[in-house]
């Protein structure tokens, strides 16, 4: 029989390697086909555009999924798979879904977990992306090893998490499918929020009140490698559906 002091000794050890555990973002999936969540520490970059830059500074760690969300996912949580390429399999990433139709997931997810998962902020995704590191695309240098692309992919999206993660252990942030963010799209980013929160429309009192597009960010399976730089970005109709986009969750 195990005396007192030893039963202490390994709770206290469990309750450490937990602590551990979720520092490093190993943090419990909220649902059997939610993604693993990866902690995106607190810190600054410079953000830069065509037209210039500006330095968002991250008060505080959030959590990004660690590859954008399945066809597996999007089944379970909405009943059906809009994917065109279903042969792909489950574990490739869902796509032909518009931003809003991501609200709507978004909602419900929310209810059958209880957390409050949201997409990306576009200055969150490029933050994250980066991972601290001054490369050409979101992981390294070598978009072969990171993304399916248009050199590689043969025509087609394929199962996440299958190339090299960034430093921040994220997948398919280069490729693969585009991903929705929150933000309305805005041509020049030198007037965005410094603190990294989605930039919306009237924030700014000469702004127009309608958002007429949101961004895209990482690039695709059908794009070239330069669309799958760090600081690539397109925009399109939040009602578009297409074969190239999907999206990406945080909270």
């Amino acid at each position: 029989m195990m005396d007192k002091s030893r039963k202490s000794g390994w709770a206290i050890m469990l309750i450490l390697w937990a602590g551990v555990a979720l520092a490093a973002g190993n943090d419990p999936k909220d649902c059997p086909d939610c993604p693993k969540m990866v902690t995106v520490p607190a810190g600054s970059f410079m953000m830069h555009d065509g037209s210039g830059g500006h330095k968002v500074t991250f008060a505080h760690p959030f959590m990004m999924a660690s590859t954008p969300v399945t066809q597996k996912l999007w089944y379970s949580v909405m009943g059906k798979n809009p994917s065109t390429f279903r042969k792909c399999g489950p574990d490739c990433p869902v796509e032909s879904v518009s931003w809003e139709d991501v609200q709507v997931f978004i909602l419900r997810l929310n209810a059958r977990t209880g957390k409050n998962y949201r997409l990306p902020s576009e200055a969150e995704w490029e933050y994250a992306c980066r991972a601290g590191q001054d490369t050409l695309y979101c992981g390294g240098n070598d978009p072969k090893s990171i993304a399916w692309f248009e050199d590689n992919s043969h025509h087609s999206p394929h199962p996440v998490g299958t190339k090299t993660p960034n430093a921040w252990g994220l997948y398919d942030m280069s490729g693969n499918v585009w991903e929705w963010v929150e933000d309305c799209y805005h041509e020049d980013l030198s007037k965005a929020p410094a603190d990294g929160v989605a930039w919306s429309m009237g924030q700014v009192a000469t702004e127009e009140r309608e958002c007429h597009s949101r961004v895209l960010r990482g690039g695709s399976w059908d794009n070239d490698a330069k669309e799958l730089r760090t600081m690539s970005r397109s925009a399109d109709d939040p009602e578009m559906q297409t074969t190239t986009v999907g999206f990406r969750l945080t909270r």
